[in-house]
């Protein structure tokens, strides 16, 4: 009978993939965190600055 050979490429690949999405779960949860601390939404142009304000001082139709 032949052997079976055991692949290491498969466990080693699904480590990767774990790793990788475990540090992006991380990332994630550090970035929402530092997110709530400062209050920041996120970098905004003047253009849409000038939209917002536009948007909020006219009254709905």
């Amino acid at each position: 009978m032949a052997e079976n050979s055991k692949s290491v490429l498969l466990p080693v690949m699904a480590a990767a993939v774990f790793a990788g999405l475990g540090r992006m779960v991380f990332q994630k949860i550090k970035a929402d965190r530092h997110a709530r601390q400062n209050r920041t939404a996120g970098p905004v142009d003047e253009k849409t600055r000038q939209w917002i304000s536009d948007v909020v001082r006219t009254p709905r139709q």
